[in-house]
């Protein structure tokens, strides 16, 4: 043992004692195994221990503790694992400079990693597993040491530079939150819907128990003969696609001549918990599809859906297509999932026993309140949008910074069980309303692929929520001709993109003729917004264009109120 008194030595005179401990380990196992009667040991015939990974926790650990030791009395800088470049948590440099922090984050850093080690070695189905590593990084995110006060030096930090007023104004926000039911990440009194959110001038021209119909403003002289409805999704404000001025999706639209109308989702309440996903499609598309035709005295209609809301606007145009009625001219579909094979991490979340729970308490009439829909989506990213304002909010006492899309985030819609029971059944469990007849709506059965008219599909690289080549799968289930565009960034990010900020980019190929892999790698990036490629594929199916309506409505749909309306403005339970 000539070297070990040097630190390289040190560690492989450690790792020899843990190699001692492991072959122990190894007999312990083994004579365990005997006497439990399973013949031949287990270890012996498979040559894996049965408390194989635990020894290699212990190696790591003794690493740990030999690193630490090593760069306190050499003042270097140890090797150990490193986060991510995308993780903030351990940003500060007490987390690297001072052997106390940096032996706490390595300690994290190194169990987290074996824990999910054994997760990955786990002998279950692929879902299992899937669902295992979720639960997993659920349990690391939150046992990390910068969720504590006591092991944040940002946290101590801040309590003795203000003498403690951190910890009593974070008190005072985590009782706040506590009443209302959910952790605050925005700044809420910067915003206000109406006025620097959902601003884009419109009209409420229809409204029923379920949804406001807007139609906005025109800003050209003349207007696309054919009007354009946009469906939203119904979990969230639509205001998504109206966000301030110079950040809103309508706006554009509107600016580039189409004539532009929208459906504002009502947060559910108790006159409309029985309503159905069939209401849902009756109430919503196809009813607007109606009015929206009328008041533009038009026979078809372009219509885009968002997300949930283009599974309901290609649900509505199935059943369209069933009835043999021809009323559309063109679908987009942004970020929206059709074939439900693979739903990302969120699908992980709704199996058999969580369905058939939710069937049996609001299945026949109840609420899914927004909260917990909110929630659900947090812990998909929890770090960024959970853990992150448990420490800066509770701990800090920090004011959260104004930023639109979180406080779009936080203003929550309530949903109907049964519609939402149909819609979790159908899709992430069984997977069915892809499937030709497999689904009856509206009295019909449902077949996607008789839906005939162009198709504009556009998906996010890095969604977390409809992963972008379930969206690609959607080109041969529905419509014809169709184009479809992959945006950088996010399920949010990814759609709201102005033009003019020039900001990510997005992938274009116009052979579809392959999977999405080849797809990819084949396709052509471009710098900027997708934006302005929607807008020319809507003028290649353009059928011309008339002035530009000088009042909003007609003699069958009166203006009921200015936009955004109020069913936007209703805060869910």
């Amino acid at each position: 043992m000539g070297n070990s008194s040097s630190p390289g030595g040190s560690s492989a005179y450690l790792e020899s004692l843990m190699k001692a401990g492991q072959q122990s380990m190894k007999q312990f196992d083994d004579a365990i195994a005997a006497a439990m009667g399973v013949g031949g040991g287990r270890a012996a015939g498979q040559g894996t221990s049965w408390f194989a990974p635990y020894p290699d926790y212990v190696t790591q650990a003794w690493r740990l503790w030999n690193d630490s030791i090593v760069k306190v009395f050499t003042a270097g800088t140890g090797s150990g694992i490193q986060p991510s470049r995308v993780d903030k948590r351990f940003k500060d440099d007490a987390w690297h400079e001072s052997p106390y922090y940096d032996l706490l984050r390595q300690s994290y850093l190194r169990t987290s990693k074996q824990l999910s080690d054994l997760v990955d070695q786990a002998q279950v189905d692929d879902k299992s597993k899937l669902q295992l590593r979720f639960y997993a990084r659920q349990f690391i995110d939150a046992m990390s040491p910068s969720n504590f006060p006591g092991t944040n030096p940002e946290v101590i930090r801040t309590a003795i530079k203000t003498r403690a007023a951190s910890l009593a104004t974070g008190m005072h926000n985590l009782i706040e939150d506590i009443q209302k039911g959910r952790i605050t990440r925005v700044d809420e009194s910067a915003f206000e819907v109406g006025q620097n959110l959902a601003a884009t001038p419109g009209s409420v021209v229809f409204e029923n128990e379920l949804i406001q119909l807007i139609e906005y403003a025109p800003q050209t002289t003349d207007v696309e003969k054919t009007p354009l409805l946009i469906v939203p999704p119904c979990i969230n404000k639509y205001y998504l696609l109206d966000l301030g001025a110079g950040n809103s999706f309508v706006e554009y639209a509107v600016a580039q001549g189409h004539r532009v109308f929208l459906i504002s989702w009502r947060s559910a309440v108790a006159e409309t918990q029985f309503l159905t996903w069939d209401d849902y499609v009756t109430l919503g598309p196809l009813k607007a599809i109606d009015v929206v035709r009328d008041i533009a005295d038009a026979d078809r209609v372009h219509a885009l859906g968002f997300c949930v809301g283009g599974t309901i606007l290609s649900c509505a145009a199935g059943v369209l297509a069933a009835r043999g009625e021809h009323k559309l001219a063109s679908i987009t579909l942004l970020t929206t999932m059709i074939d439900f094979a693979d739903t990302g991490e969120i699908g992980l979340l709704i199996d058999e026993t969580s369905v058939a729970l939710r069937e049996a308490v609001i299945g026949r009439g109840g609420i899914l309140p927004g909260k917990e829909l909110a929630f659900t989506f947090g812990t998909l990213r929890a770090n960024d949008l959970i853990w992150r304002y448990v420490v800066e909010n509770y701990f800090k006492g920090a004011t959260p910074d104004a930023f639109d899309l979180l406080y779009w985030d936080s203003d929550s819609v309530s949903l109907p069980g049964p519609m939402y029971c149909w819609y979790t059944r159908n899709t992430y469990l069984e997977n069915k309303i892809k499937e030709a007849g497999k689904t009856i709506q509206c009295g019909l059965p449902v077949d996607l692929s008789k839906i005939k008219v162009p198709l504009y599909l556009l998906a996010s690289r890095e969604d977390h929520i409809v992963p972008w080549q379930s969206a690609y799968r959607s080109k041969d289930l529905m419509g014809r001709d169709p184009r479809f565009v992959l945006a950088a960034s996010g399920h949010v990010a990814g759609v709201i993109n102005p033009p003019a900020r020039n900001k990510r980019s997005y992938w274009l190929n116009d052979n579809l003729d392959r999977d999405a892999k080849n797809w990819l790698e084949q396709a052509t990036e471009k710098p900027g917004s997708w934006w302005p490629d929607w807008d020319a594929w809507m003028k290649r199916h353009s059928s011309g264009t008339v002035r530009a309506p000088t009042q909003p409505g007609n003699d069958n749909f009166h203006v009921i109120e200015a936009a955004p309306g109020r069913y936007v403005r209703q805060k869910s339970d």
